[in-house]
C-alpha cells in the first residue's frame, strides 16, 4: 500500500501527531520550524500556530489547551492565549539532551522521553508526568526514546531507544505508572530504517514509522511485521490513527538533514501522508492534568 499527500506543509521535522476528537483535527508539530500543525480531515482545512521554542511531542488536556514537552521542559500551554505554566525544566544539568518523544498513557498521564542530539550518549531518560503534575523517571540511560504508545488494554508500554534498532514491550502498571519484564518485541536489524514514532491499532498492532526507511510497518502481536505502508519520501517520523472513523492512518514526515539532492527529487519532504490500511486506531486518553 502507498500513502498519498494530504498536506504539502513541508515541515522541517514533522513529528509527534496524534488524532485529536475534541476538535476532529489531526494535529502535529514541526520541531524545528517551532509550530504546531492542525489539519481537519473532513474539511481538509488546516492551521499552524507559532510556539516559543521547539516543541517535541504534546497532547491535549481535559480541562483545554495542552501539555506540551518542549526541547527543554515540559509546560501547560495555552494557544489562545499564549499562557504558558512550567511544570518541570528537563534535565538542566546536561545541555547535550533535549525531550523527544511521548504519548498520555490509558490513564491521562504524559509519558515523555530524551535524547542526545550532541553526543548520542546513552545518557537520557523517560519521565512519566502524573494528572496532579509530580514527575517520576521510568527509564535511564536512554539516547534516543521513540515509539511511546500502549496497548489498547493499557497493560504494555511499547518503546524504542532508535540507536538499538529494536521496539522493546513491557508490562505497564496501570495503577502505579511504571514498566517491568522487558522484551523484545521486534528486531529492525534488517529494515532499511530505524524506528521511530508509534502508534497502536484496536487489534493490538503497533504501527512505526521508519527513520530514513521510507514506510510505516505494522508489527503484529507476535512481533512480526504483516503490513508495510509504503512512503513516496525518505524519512517519515510518526504515525496517528484518526478521522472520524478513526480507519485512517496519517504519517508525518521530515526534511531535516536532507540535501538539496533529495529535496529536489522529494519536494514533498516535511508533508503529512495518509491512508487507510483496514485496521481501525484506539484513542490516546487527554492528559489528565
Amino acid at each position: 500500500m502507498l500513502a498519498e499527500l494530504v498536506l504539502d506543509c513541508r515541515n522541517q521535522h514533522g513529528e509527534g501527531v496524534f488524532w485529536n476528537p475534541q476538535d476532529g483535527c489531526v494535529w502535529w508539530t514541526d520541531i524545528e520550524g517551532r509550530h504546531l500543525w492542525a489539519y481537519d480531515p473532513v474539511q481538509k482545512s488546516h492551521q499552524s500556530f507559532s510556539m516559543p521554542g521547539r516543541v517535541c511531542c504534546f497532547a491535549p488536556r481535559v480541562v483545554g489547551g495542552f501539555v506540551v514537552a518542549f526541547a527543554d521542559r515540559v509546560s501547560l500551554f495555552d494557544l489562545e492565549t499564549g499562557r504558558e505554566e512550567v511544570i518541570f525544566d528537563f534535565e538542566p544539568e546536561n545541555p547535550e539532551t533535549r525531550l523527544n518523544d511521548g504519548r498520555t498513557d490509558r490513564q491521562g498521564r504524559l509519558i515523555v522521553g530524551g535524547m542526545n542530539e550532541v553526543s548520542g550518549q546513552a545518557n537520557s531518560s523517560v519521565l512519566r508526568i502524573d494528572t496532579d503534575l509530580t514527575v517520576a523517571t521510568i527509564l535511564k540511560n536512554v539516547a534516543c526514546a521513540n515509539s511511546t504508545c500502549f496497548s489498547p488494554d493499557g497493560r504494555t508500554m511499547y518503546f524504542a531507544d532508535t540507536p538499538d534498532r529494536k521496539i522493546e514491550s513491557f508490562e505497564y502498571d496501570t495503577e502505579k505508572g511504571t514498566v517491568s519484564a522487558q522484551r523484545t518485541l521486534a528486531s529492525f536489524a534488517a529494515e532499511p530504517g530505524l524506528p521511530d514514532g508509534s502508534c497502536v491499532d484496536a487489534d493490538g498492532g503497533v504501527w512505526n514509522a521508519e527513520w530514513e526507511g521510507r514506510r510505516v510497518v505494522r508489527i503484529a502481536p507476535d512481533g512480526k511485521i504483516d503490513r508495510v505502508i509504503e512512503v513516496p519520501v525518505w524519512k517519515p517520523t510518526c504515525c496517528t490513527f484518526g478521522g472520524p472513523g478513526l480507519d485512517t492512518l496519517f504519517i508525518t514526515t521530515s526534511r531535516f538533514m536532507s540535501d538539496a539532492d533529495v529535496l529536489e527529487k522529494e519536494p514533498h519532504s516535511g508533508g503529512l501522508f495518509a491512508v487507510k490500511p483496514g485496521f481501525r486506531g484506539v484513542l490516546d486518553a487527554p492528559f489528565g492534568g
